[in-house]
């Protein structure tokens, strides 16, 4: 009587444990489907600033509303809701700053994809605009092959492929399309 209760015990354990397992392996759909839409081997980062120094001295800092950071295969970084990069000089005064819809940085290459609606501007009135540009962190030079347009107080020149330093002292269009000089109105000069 006593081994039959015992095995009763065992058997009702056991069909209590099965059934805990049958009911607790659920899982809602919509958490299974979010769970395979997220990118494999991604790491998400919400509010950035980052900053970037060489020997010693800071040289640009990064916002971003989101950072996905990528290390399979080519490791690389990316700002797919919009960046804003202020570029610092030797004093660590802001030199150019940079907005830009989508960036992505390659680690091995210390390089910076920059697309959609790229604007980068230096504090002396120069403003570049493009759909797509790159930049090289170790020259600390901007370059695309794709239409730009470069806005000077006095100036705009419409061209196609640029290389820039970091702080526009030193541009290179290689194609001009057009380019617009505004001169003031000198007639009134001497009366």
């Amino acid at each position: 009587m006593i081994s039959r209760t015992i095995k009763l015990h065992k058997i009702l354990a056991a069909m209590l444990l099965g059934c805990f397992f049958v009911l607790s392996c659920e899982n809602d759909m919509a958490e299974v489907q979010n769970l395979s839409q997220k990118s494999i081997g991604a790491e998400e980062g919400k509010d950035i600033e980052s900053y970037l120094s060489q020997e010693g001295k800071v040289k640009a800092k990064l916002t971003a509303p989101l950072m996905l950071r990528y290390q399979r295969d080519s490791p690389r970084v990316e700002f797919p809701k919009t960046l804003r990069v202020d570029f610092y000089n030797d004093s660590t005064k802001v030199e150019s700053k940079l907005f830009a819809k989508y960036g992505r940085y390659m680690e091995n290459e210390n390089k910076v994809f920059l697309r959609d609606s790229v604007i980068v501007f230096n504090m002396t009135g120069d403003t570049l605009l493009s759909n797509e540009l790159y930049w090289d962190q170790l020259k600390a030079k901007f370059y695309t092959d794709k239409n730009v347009i470069i806005r000077k107080p006095d100036q705009k020149v419409y061209g196609t492929g640029l290389e820039a330093d970091q702080d526009f002292k030193n541009i290179t269009i290689r194609k001009v399309h057009d380019s617009y000089l505004d001169i003031p109105d000198s007639s009134f000069i001497g009366e």
